[in-house]
């Protein structure tokens, strides 16, 4: 038993029957329906020009599995279409253009082949090369052949396909799209082609043109990432509701090669959610309900409660149509679209038989619940919870600015402010004991935040929570240390400014590591590299910094011991170092402190933008 076999003389009025008498009838009817036959597995097929039929004693298949798509619209007499065919395994096919407003006449055309391992031509009727079918009866998922537009072409071109997944088990004249002529007026109704093959429930077809945010905010609700972005662009996320009478018709798009899906929540945690999923099967995009439970994978729906179903994959960016009725209490799991929700936007990737698998960051989330059935609107949304974000812009503020100044200012400003008081202290002092003080209150609430959002540890974020409690003890543990400081002159002064100072730059050092890591998880994710590449500029700003006035110090002090050992010009000397050295401090610390706002600020912006 083989494919696309005893392809006779069918046509679409007798099926295939041969016009022979009596017995001779009988007897091929016997061998056609139950013999077992070795038949075409060659593909060379051309009694099956007219009417596209195999003849293997069974009814062709509803709702195709297989689809058709080109890479254009419009055709001008000589150009060549790109036509793809693709879908699960199957064994034969046929494929054919025909006039699309009169899909029984001739094919017209010719089309040349791509791989011809896979796939030889055939000539129907008067025109040669006018069909393409398979070489032999192996497995394949994809074919590709290029179409060549006839001097005489019809205004409009459709593209149909038979195809053979088993010898038992086929599709016939699966509609393609329709390619026009410049200026080729629109037909009075729509083209759709009346095949065996085509469910008349949940039609599935191919969009010619990608989605645009023409109606945005004024006509539907819109989602958008990032912001007014254009869902035609290759970066952009976007995901509209359009409601019409007591339905809804929903867009979605978004650069991923795997998978797009959107939730209906009624929080922002996964689960209990009623989740619609466009998924890549082999270059054929499956469009899908399903149930999440948890933060399991997300259980496909038997029933499908979609219609008008529709999609693209060019470039990259997969897109995807349908329609829903806004209540559908016969369906279990399905919200109603006229209450107000959170909505979740997410992408990740999938295997060629069409599994997912979980989505590698963290999904948009809409900042509010909404109604997509309400008032349009044009929102974006956040990858990231509140609470993370405000937990990675504390931690920024107190390990790129608070701390880092105040170390510059300890170490290198004693004898420049040693004179200056505030509150009864030297200013140094001051200055740096306020902005340790500031660091320890910022990492503690920051420290809080991740714990009050996950409500406990988290498994999935590796080493950063474990260097994160690092951090924190010693951050900690650094002003109760600093109370119990010995007085200046005490003997044990000199070891306690060595833990001081071994403590905070062990804190320094493992919480830069800490924001490293912390900025490509899932919950955060800045954009890379741009984060990797920014956090080790400002660590080479901090280090440069330290040591410039490391070596103006030390210059500093050699200039003063190369003075005569006069008294009086060596306290003149040390005077006028002393307040060339204090002016040069000064304005690098200056500089130092606008750098780091500059760091500071492009982080603060990265993370409202996620």
């Amino acid at each position: 038993m083989t494919i696309l076999l005893r392809l006779g003389h069918c046509n679409t009025r007798t099926g295939c029957k041969m016009e022979l008498p009596g017995l001779a009838f009988a007897l091929w009817m016997f061998i056609c329906l139950y013999a077992p036959v070795d038949g075409y597995p060659s593909g060379k097929v051309r009694e099956a020009c007219t009417s596209m039929i195999p003849c293997h004693g069974s009814s062709p298949q509803l709702s195709p599995e297989h689809t058709i798509t080109v890479n254009g619209t419009e055709f001008k007499p000589g150009d060549n279409i790109e036509v793809h065919l693709f879908g699960p395994d199957f064994e034969g096919f046929f494929i054919q253009a025909r006039d699309a407003e009169h899909l029984d006449s001739p094919a017209v055309g010719s089309f040349v082949l791509v791989d011809r391992r896979l796939s030889q031509l055939l000539t129907c009727g008067r025109t040669k090369n006018s069909a393409v079918s398979h070489t032999s009866k192996a497995k394949k998922k994809y074919v590709k052949v290029y179409w060549i537009a006839p001097g005489d072409a019809p205004k409009r071109v459709q593209f149909l396909a038979t195809v053979v997944k088993k010898y038992k088990t086929f599709w016939v004249k699966i509609p393609g799209p329709v390619v026009s002529q410049p200026n080729a007026l629109s037909p009075t109704s729509p083209l759709y082609a009346t095949s065996e093959a085509i469910s008349a429930s949940h039609p599935i077809s191919y969009l010619s043109k990608p989605f645009n945010a023409s109606g945005c905010g004024s006509m539907k609700f819109c989602i958008r990432n990032p912001s007014n972005c254009d869902p035609e662009s290759a970066s952009c996320f976007f995901l509209s509701f359009q409601q019409e009478k007591s339905t809804v018709f929903i867009e979605m798009s978004g650069p991923s090669e795997g998978y797009l899906a959107f939730a209906l929540s009624h929080d922002q945690w996964m689960g209990g959610d009623d989740a619609y999923l466009c998924v890549n099967e082999n270059h054929h995009v499956r469009v899908s309900t399903a149930y999440l439970k948890g933060r399991s994978p997300p259980v496909l729906d038997s029933e499908n409660a979609l219609e008008d179903v529709s999609w693209r994959l060019v470039d990259g960016v997969l897109q995807c149509s349908f329609r829903r009725s806004i209540r559908l209490p016969t369906y279990k799991g399905r919200f109603n679209l006229d209450s107000s929700y959170y909505i979740f936007l997410a992408d990740g990737e999938a295997s060629e038989g069409g599994r997912i698998y979980k989505h590698r960051r963290q999904p948009l989330i809409t900042n509010g619940i909404y109604n997509v059935t309400g008032l349009p609107q044009d929102i974006g949304g956040s990858r990231s919870p509140r609470l993370i974000k405000a937990h990675g812009a504390l931690m920024f503020v107190a390990w790129i600015t608070t701390v880092s100044i105040g170390v510059i200012v300890a170490r290198f400003f004693k004898p420049v402010w040693s004179h200056s008081f505030l509150f009864g202290k030297e200013m140094w002092f001051q200055v740096h004991r306020m902005l340790m003080l500031t660091t320890v209150v910022l990492t503690s609430i920051s420290f809080v935040l991740p714990f009050i959002y996950r409500g406990g540890w988290s498994k999935q974020a590796g080493f950063h929570p474990y260097l994160g409690c690092t951090v924190m003890a010693l951050t900690i543990f650094q002003p109760l240390m600093a109370g119990f400081r010995p007085s200046r002159h005490a003997p044990r002064r000199q070891l306690f400014n060595w833990f001081h100072w071994s403590t905070g730059t062990t804190a320094r050092i493992l919480a830069v590591v800490t924001m490293f890591l912390g900025m490509d998880l899932p919950a955060l994710d800045l954009p890379d590299p741009w984060d990797t590449y920014t956090m080790i500029g400002f660590v080479a700003w901090h280090v440069g910094t330290d040591l410039l006035l490391e070596i103006h110090s030390y210059c500093l002090i050699r200039k003063v011991e190369v003075i005569e050992d006069d008294r009086v010009q060596i306290l003149q000397s040390l005077t006028s170092a002393e307040a060339e050295g204090r002016l040069f401090k000064q304005v690098v610390l200056t500089i130092y402190v606008c750098g780091n706002a500059v760091f500071l600020i492009a982080f603060l912006a990265a993370i409202n933008q996620i």
